[in-house]
């Protein structure tokens, strides 16, 4: 049911026209805001999108406020109504980050997952005002007030099952580059002289995408995957030591692969190089070897250069 509930709303192609207007208008109002505060809402902070941690606590509260109506209904005690509608009201704050962060990311996503985007939100948004209009209700009657609360919970509930959708289904939030596998060991990728001066540069692993740029002696070499919605960082822009990605802007430090603006918010893998009888070698790092690793190593020989983390 809930897969075909999803497919049902991707066929609805007139709300192309909606969905695209919503959005621009959205973008244009978070191009007020500094890049700091996205990047807050976004999630780089914390590794994994804020929307994610904040919709648990409408979830929690609005699923403890439905059980505590039965209980009061089964009971008759006044006290167990109370802290439903305080478990309302919870969930209503709870609600309100939920979504400025969810707006947040939505901004930045394509279709499918815009149009499904936007049903989740119209789902949630009717959700909150059902819990609104049932705590208002309830200084008047309860019943009513229960009943409205019901039906916010059924709305929201399949508001959640969208949401699951965009994750599981359409990979919104997750890791782009989870899949992508490197090698451990140094082992050959590109022919030094391949590597042009200060131009960003794709080679490939066993499938994986590697991003590299030589910087006179220096090579940088980090995942070539965005890590929101797998972008190609060999095509984005060069901003001194880092990349931007040029699907939605993300931006990498070239040095660790490092979040440094959003809408990614997941690292990018990190990878160590050097120069071997003409060829480059990178062997993935973990990031325990990163904070104790030199920045710069020492040639082992003439015909090998050990390069620096990128």
């Amino acid at each position: 049911m809930a897969k075909n509930l999803n497919d049902v709303v991707a066929r609805q192609e007139w709300l192309q026209p909606v969905e695209e207007n919503v959005q621009r208008n959205v973008r244009k109002a978070f191009h007020r805001i500094r890049p700091g505060v996205k990047n807050f809402l976004h999630g780089t902070w914390l590794g994994h999108p804020l929307h994610a941690v904040l919709t648990d606590v409408p979830i929690g509260s609005w699923t403890a406020a439905v059980v505590l109506d039965v209980a009061e209904s089964a009971t008759g005690n006044e006290d167990l109504g109370k802290a439903a509608d305080a478990c309302i009201a919870i969930g209503l704050v709870g609600a309100a980050g939920a979504a400025i962060t969810g707006v947040t990311d939505w901004q930045h996503v394509d279709p499918p997952a815009r149009r499904i985007g936007l049903v989740h939100a119209l789902l949630n948004v009717t959700g909150v005002a059902l819990f609104a209009s049932s705590l208002f209700v309830r200084r008047r009657s309860r019943t009513g007030g229960k009943v409205l609360s019901t039906m916010g919970y059924t709305i929201s509930a399949i508001a959640a099952d969208f949401g699951g959708s965009l994750v599981y289904n359409e990979r919104i939030g997750v890791d782009h580059n989870a899949h992508q596998n490197f090698p451990g060991e140094f082992t050959s990728v590109m022919q030094e002289s391949e590597l042009r001066e200060g131009q960003l540069t794709r080679a490939e692993w066993n499938g994986s995408r590697i991003l590299l740029l030589r910087r006179g002696e220096r090579i940088f070499a980090i995942g070539e995957t965005c890590s929101h919605l797998g972008g190609p960082l060999s095509e984005g822009e060069l901003e001194g030591d880092s990349v931007q990605c040029p699907w939605h802007g993300s931006r990498f430090s070239l040095q660790d692969g490092s979040v440094l603006d959003g809408p990614a918010v997941h690292t990018l893998p990190r990878l160590e190089t050097r120069v071997n009888n003409g060829r480059i070698e990178v062997r993935k790092v973990s990031p325990t070897a990163l904070q104790t690793a030199p920045q710069q190593q020492r040639p082992e020989a003439s015909d090998q250069r050990t390069g620096t983390f990128g």
